[in-house]
């Protein structure tokens, strides 16, 4: 492993450590505080970070192998596992989310539930500050380097402060109707704010799931990124006067494979300098992509088999 991705690993395993002890923090008090108000809304909170926690823990035992190099036993190294690892992650959400729609709609329609709602709304508006604070911590933890992994952790701690002071607004509602005309909605609060907070949160996994079940089975990257790698392989390949015959980016986890096959109408471009192409794209790259690899592959015509031998030119690892 080299020394730039030792260092990421770090970084990647102290903040996903300290994240895993805020998730922790968070779901035993909001065990704790279900037990005192009965709210369904904190238990729904407490289930769903519940959830994220239990996987947390997998996840850490594979961070070093997805710095692994690649093999021909394993051509795509590790990233497959993550990708899995993500869609059976959010798979659990989901049904979560389902089956907490479902408690509550029969909540609702067996006569709603009535909580101390100044309780609940002091109890959310603390989670928010806690949950404002790990955000900024692991943030700043991240600032030199930030994987897929990490990005999806901070827009969970932040949308846990977002969500935490929506509930605290909606139940100072309920506390602001319970001596008013308005009192009869009272007990519909807790489950309906329960239902759209799970609804709010279906999307993630939902998206989540979609995009890593389309890297699980090696789908083409999306559009403007082909689009992209491909204007920047084109201007590389112009003072050769070499095109390109076919092009495939396929990302699995933080990895993205490029492959590159061209044609030169001569066939004089040599091996020096497809490696200085090479070298050109991954220049024009470096950024656009976590972690990726280019190979450029001559197609040549094998005009009696009408048939195409296509040769490695170049095997570019790993961007450092």
């Amino acid at each position: 492993m080299t020394e730039v991705n030792q260092r990421k690993m770090l970084i990647e395993r102290k903040a996903m450590r300290f994240s895993m002890l805020g998730s922790l923090a968070f779901v035993a008090a909001e065990f704790v505080s279900f037990f005192v108000t009965g709210a369904h809304t904190i238990l729904m909170d407490c289930i769903f970070d519940g959830m994220d926690l239990i996987l947390i823990g997998p996840f850490m035992v594979l961070i070093p192998f997805l710095y692994r190099p690649e093999t021909e036993r394993l051509p795509y190294g590790y990233h497959q596992f993550e990708c899995l690892f993500v869609v059976i992650k959010y798979s659990a959400l989901l049904i979560v989310c389902a089956g907490t729609i479902f408690d509550n709609v029969q909540l609702i329609l067996s006569g709603g539930h009535l909580v101390n709602a100044q309780d609940v709304a002091a109890f959310e508006l603390a989670v928010m500050a806690g949950c404002f604070a790990v955000f900024l911590i692991l943030r700043s933890l991240s600032r030199k380097y930030e994987s897929e992994i990490i990005r999806s952790e901070l827009y969970a701690w932040k949308l846990d402060t977002v969500t935490s002071c929506g509930i605290a607004i909606a139940f100072l509602v309920q506390v602001g109707i319970e001596h008013t005309g308005l009192s009869f909605l009272a007990p519909y609060v807790d489950p309906s704010v329960a239902i759209v907070l799970t609804c709010l949160l279906l999307r993630e996994p939902v998206v989540e799931i979609r995009d890593n079940v389309k890297e699980l089975l090696l789908f083409s990257a999306p559009k403007e990124q082909v689009d992209h790698v491909r204007g920047i392989a084109e201007k590389a390949l112009q003072p050769y006067g070499a095109r390109i015959t076919f092009l495939e980016v396929v990302t699995t986890g933080r990895k993205t494979w490029i492959e590159i096959y061209i044609q030169d109408a001569e066939d004089t471009i040599s091996l020096r300098e497809l490696t200085k192409v090479n070298e050109a794209i991954r220049k024009g790259l470096d950024g656009y992509f976590e972690d990726f690899g280019v190979d450029l592959i001559p197609d040549i015509d094998a005009v009696p088999a009408k048939a195409k031998r296509r040769i490695r030119a170049t095997a570019a690892g790993a961007a450092e």
